[in-house]
């Protein structure tokens, strides 16, 4: 078992999918996890975190794991009522969803910071690991598409990530400073795992944040990333179509490119093993192995491999 203390930055899904094979391979009393806020958005007078959910609801065990987010087996009585009443329910979060939404915004109105918020949840449905927003300020995504201005799940969700994005703003980032704890985790990390979330809109708001890239290219921990992109494919979500319309190659290599001021090493996947002399050539070391997390043993593989890099 890895002993060394694990910092991983996360989005979505495809952390989500990481982070249950590394509490496996390494203790979860020693992984902190920052997560994507930028998503975070006000649903029916509701405070929600859906990249925050995500990695909770997996860690906790109740998961809808075909949908990869929401509670397993949830049912939507709330929102067939208010789509009877007329109010807009685009964003489908079930029952047992907007039960945690509920007692998050509870907890911010009674004056507790988000931070504090997401440890009380954690407990709650017996999550170990640290889970932590990038910032206890309001930080948002904002998706431009030509004159069009879009929030993030209006442009992912309500939009279906159809829109061409022309630039990605992080609205608040400049005022805002890291969560509690996180910086001096970076610090005193052995290992940093950049986990395979969509760069543009999941890690580069947490990266946005003032403090948090300089103490990514300062501490004496391992940065190691998994690659999102396979054979130039977003393995979920629209990261590769974001990646070539802001000019950024959508490949593993773009990826490396993307992190490269504080990327030690970056897993790929097998289908993108030509693409490793152009990766090393930036300094970052490469390990080829099968990214593809179809199930629990395939996410703790590589997990395992993802602390085995040297």
């Amino acid at each position: 078992m890895f002993m060394g203390r694990v910092v991983a930055l996360a989005g979505g899904v495809g952390a989500a999918k990481l982070l249950r094979g590394l509490v496996r391979v390494v203790s979860a009393d020693d992984v902190v996890i920052v997560g994507n806020t930028g998503d975070d958005f006000e649903f029916h007078g509701l405070h929600v975190s859906p990249d925050l959910d995500i990695v909770m609801y997996t860690l906790a065990g109740v998961v809808d794991g075909v949908k990869g987010w929401g509670v397993a087996g949830d049912t939507f009585s709330c929102l067939g009522m208010l789509e009877r009443l007329g109010f807009e329910t685009w964003f489908k979060l079930g029952d047992s969803d907007l039960a945690v939404q509920m007692v998050r915004t509870d907890l911010l109105k009674s004056g507790v910071s988000l931070s504090e918020a997401v440890v009380e949840l954690c407990r709650l449905l017996g999550v170990r690991a640290r889970l932590v927003p990038m910032s206890d300020d309001s930080v948002r995504t904002v998706v431009l598409s030509g004159c069009v201005r879009l929030g993030f799940q209006e442009y992912f969700v309500k939009r279906g990530a159809k829109d061409e994005v022309t630039d990605v703003l992080f609205e608040g980032c400049d005022r805002a400073k890291p969560a509690p704890g996180i910086v001096e985790a970076i610090n005193g990390a052995e290992r940093v795992v950049v986990c395979p979330s969509n760069p543009v809109l999941s890690i580069e708001p947490i990266l946005s944040i003032p403090g948090i890239r300089d103490a990514l290219k300062n501490t004496g921990a391992y940065v190691v990333g998994v690659s999102p992109i396979v054979g130039g494919k977003a393995v979920k979500g629209p990261a590769d179509r974001i990646m070539v319309s802001l000019g950024l190659e959508a490949s593993a290599y773009g990826v490396a490119k993307f992190y490269e001021d504080f990327l030690d090493h970056l897993i790929i996947d097998g289908a993108d093993a030509d693409l490793r002399m152009r990766i090393e050539g930036l300094g970052v070391k490469v390990t080829v192995v099968d990214t593809m997390m179809k199930d629990i043993e395939s996410s703790v593989c590589l997990a395992a491999k993802t602390m085995d890099a040297r």
